[in-house]
C-alpha cells in the first residue's frame, strides 16, 4: 500500500541533515568541496529512501537511473543499505539484497556491498545472519562499508581516538582476523569526507594512526579521492607525495574506484585525473590491471583472497616503477 510504504520510508530513513558537514563537524575546505560531499551524502540517503519505499526492485532502479551520473553510484549504495535493513527486520523476506544485485545493482556491486555494511552498523548483531552476501571475494567490502559508517557517524571514537573493534564476529565462518583491515579501509575512505577532501589534512590524519594501520587507511582514502573527488591535480599530487611508501596502496584503492565507476558506466573527468596521478594510467587501464590480477582460487595460509588481490595490484604498481 502506498501509504504504508511512505510511512516505512519516513520511519526507516535517516534525517537528511545528518549529511551536512557542519552537523557532522567535518572540515570545510571550500564551498565547492562542501557542496560535492554533501550532495554525495544526500544522494546516498535518497537511494536508501527509494529502496525502502519502492514496491519492486525495478521501481527502485527506475528512480535510481534518474540520478546524475556523477552521483548515481552513491544512490545505488544507499539503496543497497535500504534493502539490507529490510532483510534484517524481523518481518518481511530476506532476499531484498540478492534481488537487487540480480538486477542493475550488479553493475554497482562495489558500492552495493559497501551499502550492506552500512546496514550492519545499524542493525543489532543478532540480525546480521539475515543479511547475506554471496560473493566470497567481494564480501570484505561489507566491512569497508561498516568502517565508513562508524568513522562518519562516530568520528571522535573511530578517527580521533582511533578505536579498533576487538574480536569482530564477522564473517562467522572464519578469517575474522582480517576484519579490522577491511574496516580500516572504510575508515580511510570516510576520512576523505571528515577532512572535507582537503588532501593535506587527510594525509595528516592518517599519519597519526599506528604504522600498522596506515596501509589500509591510505588505500581507502585513495579510493575515495578517486571515486568521490573534491580535489584538484595539485592537491592529489600533494596527497600522493605524502603517502610515501604507502603509494602502492593509494594506487590500489584508486584502481578499485576506477573499476567501480567503469563497471557502472559512470566515469567522470575527476576519475581520469585521479588515476593519472595515482596510477599513472587511464581508468580503463587501471581497471584492466585489476581484472588481470584477480585471483582464481583460494589464497594460502588463511589469507583472504580479497587481500591477495589487493596485494597483487599494489605490487604491480611497484613493478611498473610507478612508486
Amino acid at each position: 500500500m502506498p501509504g504504508l510504504r511512505a510511512l516505512r520510508r519516513r520511519i526507516l530513513t535517516p534525517n537528511m541533515s545528518a549529511t551536512k558537514l557542519d552537523v557532522r563537524g567535518f572540515n570545510e575546505k571550500d564551498q565547492a568541496a562542501k557542496q560535492l560531499l554533501e550532495t554525495v551524502g544526500a544522494t546516498f540517503l535518497t537511494g536508501y529512501g527509494y529502496a525502502v519505499q519502492a514496491r519492486t526492485v525495478a521501481e527502485c532502479e527506475q528512480r535510481l537511473e534518474q540520478i546524475a551520473p556523477q552521483f548515481r553510484g552513491f544512490g545505488y549504495e544507499g539503496a543497497a543499505m535500504g534493502y539490507a535493513v529490510l532483510d534484517g527486520l524481523p518481518i518481511g523476506g530476506s532476499r531484498h539484497v540478492s534481488e537487487f544485485l540480480a538486477g542493475r545493482g550488479a553493475q554497482h556491486a562495489y558500492m552495493a556491498y559497501i551499502g550492506v555494511g552500512w546496514a550492519m552498523a545499524r542493525l543489532p548483531r543478532f540480525r546480521w545472519s539475515r543479511v547475506t552476501v554471496a560473493d566470497p571475494l567481494m564480501r570484505w567490502l561489507v566491512l569497508d562499508g561498516f568502517g565508513f559508517h562508524q568513522a562518519y557517524f562516530k568520528t571522535d571514537k573511530y578517527v580521533t581516538r582511533q578505536y579498533q573493534e576487538p574480536e569482530f564476529p564477522w564473517p562467522a565462518e572464519g578469517q575474522q582476523w582480517y576484519a579490522n583491515h577491511a574496516i580500516d579501509q572504510g575508515i580511510g575512505r570516510a576520512m576523505w569526507f571528515v577532512g572535507g577532501a582537503e588532501a593535506e589534512l587527510v594525509a595528516s590524519m592518517i599519519e597519526k594512526f599506528p604504522e600498522s594501520r596506515q596501509p589500509d587507511l591510505w588505500s581507502g582514502a585513495g579510493l575515495a579521492a578517486t571515486y568521490a573527488g573534491g580535489a584538484d591535480e595539485q592537491e592529489l599530487l600533494a596527497f600522493w607525495h605524502r603517502a610515501g611508501k604507502h603509494r602502492p596502496q593509494v594506487a590500489q584503492g584508486s584502481a578499485f574506484a576506477a573499476t567501480a565507476r567503469l563497471e557502472a558506466g559512470l566515469v567522470t573527468p575527476h576519475t581520469r585525473l585521479a588515476t593519472e596521478v595515482f596510477c599513472g594510467m587511464s581508468p580503463e587501464q587501471a581497471s584492466q590491471a585489476s581484472a588481470d590480477l584477480r585471483p582464481e582460487g583460494p589464497a594460502a595460509d588463511d589469507l583472504p583472497v580479497y587481500e591477495l588481490w589487493r596485494q597483487r595490484i599494489a605490487d604491480s604498481f611497484v613493478s611498473l616503477g610507478r612508486v
